[in-house]
Formats: C-alpha cells, sequence, structure tokens
C-alpha cells in the first residue's frame, strides 16, 4: 500500500468517527490542498463534495498542476481576487449548501480569524479544529516527501 492510499485510508477512518459530516469542504490552493491529496480521496470516497476557493495569481498553473496529479475533476473552482468573506459567500451561493454544512481549510490566520468567523458558529472550536488538521497535515507532508 502506498502512502497516498495509508492517508486516504486514516483520513476515511477519522471521518468515519464523525455522525454530523459537512456537504461541502472548500480548500485554499496555497499551503493547504497541495499537502491534502490523501484526504481529497477520502472526502470523495464519503460523498462529500470539495471546492477551491482562491486568490492565486496563477490560476492557469493551478489548473495544471491539478490535472497532472489527476485531482481537477474531483472540483468545483472559485478563483477570485475578492476577500475570501465574498469567496465563501459565492460558494455558498453557487452551491446552495448551508454555510453550517461547509468546512474550509485555509492558511492565512488574518483569512480564518478576519473572514469565516462571520460564518462560525464557535471561533474557539474553529481554532481548535484548525489546530488538529495541521497536526493531521504535518503528518501528510511526511508521507509525501516519501513518496518524492
Amino acid at each position: 500500500m502506498g502512502d497516498l492510499d495509508k492517508v486516504k485510508n486514516e483520513a476515511v477512518q477519522i471521518i468515519g468517527m464523525f455522525q454530523v459530516l459537512p456537504r461541502l469542504v472548500v480548500f485554499d490552493l496555497d499551503y493547504t490542498l497541495w499537502l491534502s491529496i490523501g484526504m481529497l480521496h477520502a472526502l470523495k470516497e464519503k460523498g462529500i463534495d470539495v471546492a477551491i476557493a482562491s486568490r492565486s495569481p496563477t490560476v492557469d498553473i493551478a489548473r495544471i498542476f491539478l490535472e497532472k496529479l489527476n485531482i481537477k475533476s474531483m472540483f468545483e473552482i472559485f478563483s477570485s481576487w475578492t476577500h475570501k468573506t465574498e469567496h465563501v459567500l459565492r460558494v455558498h451561493s453557487r452551491t446552495g449548501v448551508p454555510f453550517n454544512y461547509m468546512l474550509f481549510f485555509y492558511d492565512e490566520d488574518m483569512d480564518i480569524e478576519a473572514g469565516l468567523t462571520k460564518f462560525s458558529q464557535n471561533f474557539n472550536t474553529t481554532k481548535n479544529k484548525k489546530q488538529k488538521w495541521q497536526k493531521f497535515t504535518k503528518h501528510s507532508k511526511s508521507s509525501k516527501k516519501m513518496d518524492d
């Protein structure tokens, strides 16, 4: 079993521990998506939709990377230069998924604290979950290095 499968299987187990799951998980590109390929496969296996909300100035390059990793078809892509709050509203408007059924992964505290707290019911819980996610992605980073 490869490292990607190992991470995916571990993520499937973790996801399986929760009774209520998000309907949509939205990733920023920069330092969140690229380290989470196994997690993406686990989310899709569990029937959870995934999207990208990014202000990346190199959208075309990002699309090429997504194609090379064979994961482009997994996503709805929301590219914009607006504030992340606008991204969240746009994702909601296009998907119809209620905010309380969305989960966002961003790498910048500024985006999380300034923009997404408007949509978060409990900011402390959100911050706690972000810390848990950081621990999980650190594990994924070490797995990714083994693949290279």
